[in-house]
């Protein structure tokens, strides 16, 4: 689950984090007063949306010379106009894709003197299994930009669990920032906030872009981007309360509410499969024979008729999907459960694409029986191989 810059400044103010003060506008007639309460003479306006590249990304329909989604404002009015000409339009990033991602929230801030711009994450390292700092001197740009073109200028290193954070990583850290004097006191304080921050509310990842050094020579965390373990939610009510649902994918939201595993995807044949490993194995064998998927779908093992039901009607749902396979490998998830959610889905949705199913595993007889008997218009398959060429072929004509 991802939270709004303004958000994530909350939180990394209540741990004590030095960030600017700010203000969020939802409706454009309280831009001028929220501009107000601030000190300025420099304010700045942010559009607020789950994507990055907001300052360099463009408003479909914008005026010639326009500005991105990051403006600044010499007075309060200009403020006001600025937020006023973002609510409500929709900002298009590299991040969003060509369809961009409608600004429905303002957050004016604070200017700062900046004197260099700094890029510091914390992550969960799957392969160490720990949480791991990343830093460069080169913030304000993509961290895989830096990556491809000077990799030496990014320091990356995990914490062991047994210890926990210790001064010497804000050390490591800040000489590796180039930081010097009182800086260095407070890159060890802000590390270790940090990193307590990121156990206490179950992060998956926090990424402060950029980190500056300001005029006066102290570090500030000039952005702030969060994601959190949903399977944390549970025991993290009060980022549970952050979340902001206009900003996800309708399909992935309804999915949720099933306890779908659903991704989507840019591609066009639909995916319906039981298990991670399996799906993603699906996914690349469909690319194997020149096609690509419209979505990540695992039903999991428990899966019932309706939730089966469900997940057939969200892959129905995208008009991007050309073709549809099913391919299910009965373990604790049993064959027939699948065969029925899916007669029952096409029933009530009907079908206008084609559909391939491959069954395997528990109950398979009675599977292929009430497919077969259904009365749809379904292509059978007998293992991956032979159901991905089927619906490539299908789809491609």
């Amino acid at each position: 689950m991802n939270i709004h810059e303004y958000q994530a400044k909350a939180l990394l103010r209540s741990y004590g984090a030095p960030v600017s003060d700010g203000r969020i506008v939802l409706r454009a007639e309280d831009a001028k007063t929220a501009a107000g309460a601030l000190d300025g003479p420099l304010w700045v306006v942010k559009a607020q949306i789950h994507a990055g590249g907001r300052g360099k990304g463009s408003f479909k329909e914008a005026d010639a010379g326009e500005k991105g989604g990051v403006r600044l404002a010499r007075s309060v009015e200009e403020a006001e106009a600025e937020a006023k000409r973002m609510l409500g339009r929709t900002l298009v990033t590299h991040q969003t894709g060509p369809a961009g991602k409608r600004v429905n929230r303002i957050y004016i801030e604070d200017g700062s003197g900046i004197e260099r711009e700094l890029y510091l994450a914390l992550l969960v390292d799957r392969g160490s299994s720990r949480v791991s700092y990343v830093c460069s001197t080169e913030g304000g740009m993509d961290i895989e930009e830096v990556a491809a073109r000077t990799p030496e200028k990014i320091l990356s290193f995990a914490v062991d669990p047994a210890t926990g954070y210790q001064p010497f990583h804000g050390r490591r850290i800040a000489f590796a920032l180039e930081l010097e004097g009182k800086q260095v006191k407070q890159c060890v304080a802000l590390m270790g906030l940090l990193y307590r921050m990121f156990l206490e509310r179950d992060m998956e990842m926090l990424e402060i872009n950029p980190l500056i050094v300001t005029d006066s020579g102290d570090l500030k965390c000039l952005d702030a981007k969060m994601g959190f373990d949903s399977n944390a939610m549970f025991r993290q009510h009060e980022i549970a309360e952050l979340r902001d649902e206009t900003e996800e994918d309708p399909k992935e939201l309804e999915a949720s509410k099933y306890d779908l595993n659903y991704i989507a995807l840019d591609g066009e044949i639909g995916c319906m499969v039981n298990g991670a490993g399996l799906a993603m194995a699906t996914m690349d064998i469909i690319k194997l024979y020149g096609a690509e998927p419209a979505n990540f779908l695992d039903v999991g093992g428990g899966a019932t008729k309706e939730k089966v039901t469900e997940a057939f009607k969200i892959i129905t749902s995208d008009p991007q999907v050309k073709g549809i396979l099913v391919n299910i490998f009965g373990g604790i998830m049993r064959c027939d459960v699948i065969a029925e959610g899916v007669v029952a889905a096409v029933k009530e949705v009907g079908l206008k694409v084609p559909l391939v199913v491959r069954l395997e595993g528990t109950n398979v007889e009675k599977g292929k029986e009430i497919i077969n008997t259904s009365g749809l218009d379904v292509i059978a398959a007998d293992n991956l191989k032979d159901g991905a060429q089927k619906i490539v072929k299908a789809v491609k004509g």
